[in-house]
């Protein structure tokens, strides 16, 4: 039997990990972090506020970190783990870089690109929610709630 350290619990808690620093910086709580051979070759949060630019979602900050670190606009080898369902947006993005397999944390009811009823992500992208979710969305609600007070 073979003991892997490196599963989508382990890579997931590092995405929240960088959603922590983002709700530190009082941005909303999205982290991501791109894998390659259970390699974690990129990791991001939302910069948004920071930047002063509404694309800069923690996963778009990830793909340009991954495309930089292999040479290549492609993630065709690499996983995405994401704290958040992504918005259309990313999910284009994701699309692009052909990524091989996406995994995210909390659903996005309102905002997640699955409630747009066509597949917008690459035909040969695998897709996991609901990784850690409870985690995941904890940290939204917290914020939103320290928002709201």
């Amino acid at each position: 039997m073979e003991i892997n350290p490196f599963d989508d619990n382990y890579f997931m808690k590092q995405a929240l990990i960088e959603a922590k620093k983002a709700y530190d910086k009082n941005e909303v709580p999205v982290g991501a972090v791109v894998v390659c051979d259970n390699q974690i070759i990129a990791r991001s949060y939302n910069y948004t506020e920071a930047l002063n630019d509404v694309t800069a979602h923690a996963e778009m900050q990830a793909f340009t970190s991954a495309s930089d670190y292999l040479g290549g606009k492609y993630l065709n080898e690499c996983t995405l783990y994401v704290t958040l369902e992504p918005c259309v947006m990313c999910s284009g993005a994701a699309y692009w870089t052909q990524l091989k397999e996406l995994v995210y944390g909390a659903s996005d009811k309102k905002r997640g690109f699955q409630n747009i009823k066509t597949n917008l992500l690459h035909p040969k992208t695998k897709l996991k929610g609901g990784v850690m979710q409870e985690e995941c969305s904890k940290l939204l609600s917290d914020f939103f709630k320290s928002k709201r007070q």
